[in-house]
């Protein structure tokens, strides 16, 4: 019959097999604060990832520029971040709510974040899920205008969400998030997280391909 069996798939060109690493997550968390209830829940989401398998990184924001058009694009930190997004996999965005919208610290790491690096696209085909907290009632606001981010940057931005209302209740003095729904949201979160991670990680580069840029480059070669 021959039919292709799991050891001839390695003889399809191009073929790669699945990925058997784990999973690279890249967490951004929007403030500055010594007791940052946003950089809190990322680090509660970081330690419910490393505990799903993930292997996780977290960007300290301290010291990154206000985007200025890439006058400071050599600057350290905007190296690191950059570097940090090329190579994750998936990421968890954490943000404050100020004024009805994400923090201008998680603004500006995402202003940094360029759609393309020469032939390398930071962003598109990769994992996104969105978190918030709120010093008040629960509310969605900045995770709705991540998400519009998100698209924008040509992620996957899951379904899931996590909206931490009155956060200053939920995290114990260690910084450690209660046992609560909300922390059970969260969880909920990083598992999609993970789930969607799987799945598209290896087909990342297939599911941005678009016609547009195909005939682009049929025409320049012409």
């Amino acid at each position: 019959m021959n039919y292709l069996t799991h050891e001839t798939f390695n003889l399809i060109p191009n073929y790669q097999p699945p990925s058997t690493h784990k999973p690279k997550v890249l967490i951004l968390y929007g403030s500055l604060r010594k007791n940052s209830y946003s950089r809190m829940a990322a680090e509660e989401a970081g330690r419910i990832l490393e505990s799903m398998g993930a292997e996780v990184k977290l960007f300290d924001p301290k010291g990154l520029p206000l985007f200025d058009n890439n006058e400071s694009v050599m600057h350290p930190k905007v190296i690191e971040l950059r570097e940090l997004v090329q190579w994750s996999e998936a990421q968890v965005w954490s943000s404050p709510e100020i004024h009805g919208n994400m923090s201008g610290v998680m603004k500006t790491q995402i202003d940094w974040i360029p759609l393309s690096i020469g032939a390398i696209r930071p962003t598109q085909g990769k994992v996104l899920a969105v978190m918030q907290v709120s010093g008040g009632s629960q509310s969605f606001n900045a995770i709705n205008n991540m998400r519009v981010l998100g698209r924008w940057m040509r992620m996957f931005t899951i379904p899931n969400q996590s909206s931490i209302a009155k956060a200053y209740n939920e995290f114990t003095s260690d910084g450690v998030m209660k046992d609560t729904s909300y922390r059970n949201r969260v969880v909920d979160v990083m598992e999609e997280l993970m789930r969607f991670t799987y799945l598209v990680r290896d087909h990342s580069e297939f599911f941005v391909d678009r016609y547009s840029e195909r005939r682009a480059i049929t025409q320049s070669i012409q």
